[in-house]
C-alpha cells in the first residue's frame, strides 16, 4: 500500500508542476505532507522531515556550492581554452565530442557519486555542445548513461569505501 501511495505522490507531483497549478517549491513542500496524512503518519511527520533535513542537507549545500563555483567559472571563461584546444583536436567533429562525454563521466563516476560527475561534466563539455549546436540533451542522456553503466557493473562495489 505503501508504494502505491508512493508512486501517486510522484504521479500528483509531476501533474501540478507540468500544469502549472502549483510551482515546484509548493508542491515539494504540500504534496508529501498531504500524502503522509493520507498514510496515517500524521503525528511522525515532524521527526520525520528533521530527519531528512539532516540526510539531505550536506548534499544540497555540495549542490548549491558546485552550481555557483562552476557557474562562476564559466562566467569568467576558464574552460573557453580547454574548449578551443578540444574543438582543434577534433575538428569540429560531434561523434568524438558524444564519446568524449562518455568518456569522462565513466571516469569520474569511479567514486560512485553522480551528482558530483554530472556537475562536473556538464561543466566541462556543455561549452562544447553549445559552441557546435549540438543538442544538451544528448550531453544529459550520455552523462547518465555512463554513470549509470559504472554504477551497476561488477567492480562498482569494489571501488566504494567499506
Amino acid at each position: 500500500m505503501l508504494s502505491i501511495l508512493g508512486f501517486l505522490m510522484i504521479a500528483v507531483f509531476m501533474f501540478l508542476i507540468m500544469s502549472k497549478r502549483l510551482s515546484a517549491i509548493v508542491a515539494l513542500i504540500l504534496i508529501p505532507v498531504l500524502f503522509a496524512l493520507i498514510a496515517g503518519f500524521g503525528t511522525d511527520i515532524g521527526p520525520m522531515m528533521m530527519e531528512g533535513v539532516k540526510t539531505i542537507a550536506p548534499t544540497g549545500v555540495m549542490l548549491i556550492f558546485g552550481i555557483l563555483y562552476f557557474g562562476i567559472m564559466i562566467d569568467t571563461g576558464l574552460f573557453g581554452p580547454l574548449v578551443n584546444r578540444t574543438l582543434k583536436a577534433v575538428k569540429g567533429d560531434p561523434v568524438k565530442i558524444v564519446v568524449g562525454t562518455a568518456v569522462l563521466a565513466l571516469l569520474l563516476s569511479l567514486d560512485g557519486d553522480g551528482s558530483t560527475t554530472y556537475m562536473i561534466v556538464v561543466a566541462v563539455m556543455l561549452p562544447l555542445y553549445k559552441r557546435l549546436d549540438m543538442n544538451p540533451l544528448i550531453l544529459t542522456a550520455v552523462t547518465m548513461l555512463a554513470s549509470g553503466v559504472m554504477n551497476i557493473t561488477p567492480w562498482e562495489d569494489r571501488l566504494r569505501e567499506p
